[in-house]
């Protein structure tokens, strides 16, 4: 069978290799143009959308992407103060981690929603993460399940770590189907892991941490030893990640280690593949 790709690596559609032998020039060039028209068609539905928190107007907004071919919906949890930052082309150019990898967890076949900061706040610091942060979480999720009717997964990455684990315990595993922290606070800060009650976790749970994370709240070793404590979770993994290179600027923001900086794709990868198919 001969494989043409026409949109991207989420987008391939396959034809037998007499049907393309057998075309002429003009029919294949037209023929890939029909094809292309027709994966830009099932590509997903892409666009902002605004959650009403009920307090004074304020919006919790999320950039939401459905994939028809979805297994599941990610809710994406950023770091640092969770802010949009700067919008091209009518989509979030944040420079962190899961923001920037949003493609390639849609391109594994899963609906993604990505949560930021709401309308009214000039910070998402780490006691509002454990707390009024939870039900900003679970509004998340219940417009994922009227949306999309999917299992929801809950991804963190750095303080979005911490409110992960927060609402993931609140929550239970009625709500979410399991959570996965990537480059987890572990010390020195509200909320960090360790200091959550994660060992009433019933859920699956994946810990993905850089070898190199030079950040002073996030140690490597620490993030070790979270899946220790996990005693009801049914599965639970920890991956330390070592690819990557070219490391620049603040050592906890995303661009660096703690970003998983050029190992973006393969560590998305990893996460995608375990979330499918937990395991330890």
């Amino acid at each position: 069978m001969a494989q043409i790709q026409i949109y991207d690596e989420g987008s391939k559609i396959k034809l037998p290799d007499f049907v393309i032998k057998n075309l002429s020039m003009t029919m294949r060039y037209f023929l890939m143009i029909f094809l292309a028209i027709m994966a830009i068609e099932v590509r997903s539905e892409e666009t902002f959308a605004e959650i009403d928190l009920l307090r004074g107007g304020a919006k919790l907004p999320v950039y939401v992407m459905s994939n028809p071919s979805a297994v599941a919906t990610l809710i994406l949890l950023p770091g640092g103060d969770a802010s949009i930052g700067e919008i091209k082309q009518g989509k979030p150019a944040s420079l962190g981690f899961l923001s920037r990898s949003r493609d390639w967890f849609y391109e594994d076949n899963f609906n993604i929603m990505i949560v930021y900061r709401a309308s009214d706040l000039n910070a998402l610091d780490y006691k509002y993460r454990v707390s009024e942060h939870i039900k900003e979480i679970a509004k998340a999720i219940d417009f994922a399940k009227q949306k999309f009717g999917k299992p929801v997964w809950l991804v963190g990455t750095s303080r979005g770590s911490v409110s992960g684990t927060a609402a993931a315990i609140a929550l239970g595993e009625g709500l979410v189907q399991g959570l996965v922290l990537t480059s987890s606070v572990t010390s020195r800060k509200w909320g960090a892991i360790k200091t959550q009650n994660i060992s009433s976790l019933k859920m699956p749970v994946l810990v993905v941490h850089h070898k190199n994370d030079a950040c002073d709240i996030c140690s490597p070793k620490e993030a070790s030893e979270i899946t220790d404590r996990l005693s009801l979770s049914p599965v639970k993994k920890f991956i330390l990640i070592e690819g990557g290179s070219n490391p620049k600027g603040d050592p906890c923001a995303g661009l660096h280690w703690h970003g998983f900086i050029n190992y973006e794709k393969a560590t998305v990868k990893i996460i995608t593949n375990w979330i499918k198919n937990p395991h330890i």
